[in-house]
């Protein structure tokens, strides 16, 4: 395809696939063997890491690092500044099949009205080798720790970790922890970080 932004400074490696209907922001790069499908739209001065797949309609907000290696599922919606690391993978359907013997042949690999929507709320980071199952919610500047499978919704500020992801604590905005899970809970009130901001907590975990 032609570039789709020669003149806004947005960067494509040669080998990278574009498909036709991808909107992409000003200073954005798409980096070499990166897929992006078609209907997609992906912000400004956001990084698309190599060998990266964005399925169809997929919406990528501004200020987003998406390292090498991700794969983002149709019925994902990332907001801005958010970071995904190497190896995530989402995923949209709570019952998977490839095919029905019985009809003699593959299903369609296209959305669905059963295709469920995954929403990573701004500021969130995800660790490498990590999974998000289908229909879930990440809090705004929450934290997935490496190699976590999220099964749950992840409140704002909330750090998680394990398989599946359990809290572990809390982070501020800047990223540092702000506080520490005891038995799986924190407690309620108000966790002051030494950058200067606070987190506030109800408990909902």
């Amino acid at each position: 395809m032609n570039d789709p932004a020669a003149a806004t400074g947005v960067r494509i490696h040669p080998t990278a696939i574009v498909e036709s209907g991808v909107v992409i922001g000003p200073r954005t790069a798409i980096w070499d063997g990166v897929h992006v499908r078609a209907g997609a739209r992906i912000g400004r001065d956001c990084i698309v890491g190599e060998k990266t797949y964005v399925a169809y309609d997929v919406r990528i907000g501004d200020l987003v690092k998406i390292n090498a290696c991700v794969y983002v599922c149709a019925g994902v919606e990332i907001e801005d500044g958010v970071m995904v690391a190497a190896h995530t993978v989402f995923t949209n359907d709570r019952f998977p099949r490839a095919t029905d013997p019985d009809l003699g042949g593959l299903l369609t690999s296209a959305p669905t009205d059963a295709t469920l929507t995954t929403r990573v709320r701004r500021g969130a980071t995800i660790g490498a080798n990590c999974t998000i199952g289908p229909g879930i919610e990440l809090g705004e500047f929450c934290m997935v720790g490496m190699g976590s499978v999220v099964t749950a919704d992840v409140p704002a500020h909330a750090l998680v970790l394990g398989n599946p992801a359990r809290l572990a604590g809390l982070v501020c905005r800047c990223g540092e922890p702000v506080a520490r899970a005891v038995a799986g809970t924190v407690p309620c009130g108000t966790h002051r970080c030494a950058c200067g901001r606070s987190v506030e907590w109800s408990g909902s975990a």
